[in-house]
This record gives structure tokens, C-alpha cells and sequence, in this order.
């Protein structure tokens, strides 16, 4: 079975990422579903943006946790990556399920660096409820607990570990069931080996990786019978997979 395609942050190789224009496209190249990020406002909006400030994808400066929604809605997301994408905002998360329902899979990624809650796992669960796209999500992060807290609050949504090759061996092992209850891994892309892929599936998990945009390491993951591909590039994977 082939591999999913996931346009990660969006088609973000053609359109500034984590915007709308970007998951567009994105549906647009035949991309299975999107990958995104979220954290929530100083008023408690959850909002899609990759980091922790605004500085590197808008006109503005400062931490996105500081602004309110109003704020954060004046801001060009757009024009960083080129003028004729100027005037495009940070979407929140419940406008994003609104425009994609129907289209894809949506892989929400918690921007949470936090052993407590901020609020945002229960947040997040009540945009996707609210958005009848339980069925259609995948919620990964980096942070085992707030993966837990997610299982607490919202058991039947997926959950996805992300994780890269600067963690250890035994934190990966010792986070995997009792603290993030995942039914994916999500490795980056160079940790994909064989014996990980064989070792995961007889777990019963799938193997969705990252950050993919050559040609050959496509074509090396789908060999090795990975569940889901992120890429900047949905294009070249669809084409890729087409060739295959």
C-alpha cells in the first residue's frame, strides 16, 4: 500500500507556509492531507503558526502566546515569502478545518514545550469536535505529555509521537506508551530504517516521517513501507508515487 501524502506546513515549497493559500495548493497537487502546527493567543485562540514568534512568517515582531486574536490578524503572513502572497493572515485552526472538511487528513502538531497544561490540548479538541473532523485528524507532537494530556481529554483522537534523532534510545522507549500513548511514530525521515518499520508495525503502529522533498529518499521510505510521508513538496511525492 502506498504511503499518504502529507503537505507539510502546507505546499510550503510554492506559498508561505501554515497559511491557507498553502493547504490550497496543497489539495490542490493531490495531497492526501496537510500537517500543521498550533498554539494558542494570549486570549486563548488556537492559531497556526510553526513558531514561537511571529518574526520569521509576518511583517510583525514578538511572541505569537503575547498577542491577542485581533492582534495577530493584522499581521501580513504573506509577503516573507513572496509580495504576491501579501495580505495572507495566520489562520486559526477552526478556519483551517473549515476550508479543508472534505479534502484530506489534517496532522495537527501541538506547539507545547510544557510538562503542565496551557489549555491548549483541550482547546484543540473542541475546534476538531466542534468541526465534525474527529474522524480525520492526527494530533502529533514532540511533548509525550502533552500527547497524555490529549488521551485524557480526548481519548479517541489519534496521537502521533514526533521525534528526531538527537533524542535518546531509552527516553524514545521509555516515553512511548506509559506517558504518550501514540497509535504513530513520527520519526524524522533519517531515523527510517527497516527493523524500525518491522518493529513498529508488529506493535501495531504506523510509521508517518518527515521532512521529505528528494526524490531518492522518497522513493527509499516507500520502499520500506511507511504509512505517511510529510513534504514541502506534495508535487514530486504524487509524481514520485505515480512512477513507483
Amino acid at each position: 500500500m502506498k504511503p499518504l501524502v502529507l503537505a507539510h506546513r502546507g505546499a510550503s515549497a510554492v506559498a508561505p507556509e501554515n497559511t491557507l493559500t498553502a493547504f490550497d495548493c496543497a489539495f490542490e497537487m493531490g495531497a492526501d492531507g496537510i500537517e500543521l502546527d498550533v498554539t494558542l493567543t494570549k486570549d486563548g485562540i488556537p492559531v497556526v503558526i510553526h513558531d514561537d514568534n511571529v518574526d520569521r512568517t509576518t511583517n510583525g515582531h514578538g511572541p505569537i502566546k503575547q498577542m491577542t486574536l485581533a492582534e495577530v490578524k493584522t499581521l501580513d503572513a504573506g509577503s516573507w515569502f513572496d509580495t504576491r502572497f501579501r495580505g495572507a493572515q495566520i489562520p486559526t485552526l477552526a478556519q483551517v478545518l473549515e476550508a479543508v472538511r472534505g479534502h484530506g487528513i489534517v496532522n495537527i502538531e501541538l506547539k507545547s514545550v510544557t510538562l503542565k497544561s496551557d489549555g491548549l490540548e483541550q482547546v484543540v479538541a473542541k475546534v476538531v469536535e466542534q468541526a465534525g473532523m474527529r474522524d480525520r485528524v492526527i494530533i502529533s507532537s514532540f511533548n509525550p505529555f502533552a500527547l497524555n494530556r490529549m488521551a485524557n481529554c480526548s481519548p479517541r483522537l489519534p496521537r502521533g509521537l514526533l521525534y528526531a534523532d538527537n533524542l535518546p534510545i531509552y527516553l524514545r522507549r521509555a516515553w512511548l506508551r506509559p506517558i504518550a500513548h501514540p497509535r504513530a511514530l513520527h520519526p524524522k525521515y533519517t531515523m527510517v530504517t527497516p527493523k524500525l518499520v518491522n518493529w513498529a508495525k508488529s506493535k501495531g503502529y504506523a510509521v508517518n516521517t518527515w521532512t521529505v522533498d528528494d526524490p531518492e529518499e522518497m522513493r527509499r521510505l516507500i520502499g520500506l513501507g511507511v504509512n505517511a510521508i510529510m513534504t514541502n513538496r506534495p508535487d514530486r511525492l504524487k509524481q514520485v508515487l505515480e512512477n513507483s
